[in-house]
């Protein structure tokens, strides 16, 4: 399923995408194949065959499968930040005591070393997928010191985003950060997602935060 990422079809691309969200990184759960599979999509992030499309829907992200697979390393990153390790000890679930956490949070500065370069791409979807998946890899200690120079990244592309979702992230960082997040537009309506028969945000209708299915294998309810 890993390899089919990269097939010359593009329904078999988007089932194998469909594959990391629903069965990888299902409901955002990190399970001991999640870290191996992290690893492979960082490194097949470089390929040419990443700027190939994927099946979307009206509530999918825009973007290449490269975007996609960002979102994905982002998406899994989510789940070992400061945020996540405080509410997972607040309900007894230290994540230094689940192996797949621990592994997920050791190969931080890797994914990071893999996704920054793509802050700079031609492609303005894969720009800002790179920029929201380096986010929450910048809670790593050794990375804390990449926070500053990001931060102008994140105001002047995610900040000005057709899509609220990713200027909604960039004040959040920022205001996570101790940065200035002035200026930047929040979402006027922030249950336009809820409603179905909403003209859309400027570029797109509802869109998830992980991926095609908002990383679940089905739409809901489940």
């Amino acid at each position: 399923m890993l390899t089919a990422l990269l097939d010359e079809d593009q329904s078999i691309r988007t089932r194998a995408l469909d594959y990391l969200h629903g069965v990888l990184h299902h409901q955002n759960t990190l399970y001991e194949a999640t870290a191996p599979a992290a690893l492979y999509v960082a490194g097949v992030l470089a390929d040419p065959r990443t700027t190939s499309t994927v099946v979307k829907d009206r509530r999918s992200f825009p973007g290449c499968m490269r975007a996609e697979l960002l979102r994905w390393i982002g998406s899994v990153a989510n789940e070992v930040t400061d945020e996540a390790a405080a509410t997972c000890q607040r309900f007894g679930f230290p994540l230094d005591d689940y192996a797949p956490a621990v592994a997920v949070m050791g190969m931080r500065p890797h994914l990071f070393s893999t996704t920054f370069p793509y802050i700079r791409n031609a492609d303005r979807h894969v720009r800002e997928a790179a920029l929201t998946a380096c986010i929450p890899l910048l809670d790593d200690p050794q990375l804390l010191h990449h926070r500053p120079a990001l931060a102008a990244s994140l105001r002047e592309q995610l900040g000005t985003s057709d899509l609220w979702q990713h200027r909604e992230r960039a004040i959040d960082a920022l205001d996570a950060w101790g940065e200035d997040s002035s200026g930047i537009e929040r979402q006027r309506n922030p249950f336009l997602f809820c409603d179905s028969d909403l003209v859309p945000d400027k570029a797109s209708a509802w869109l998830a935060d992980s991926g095609p299915n908002q990383g679940y294998s089905e739409d809901p309810p489940f």
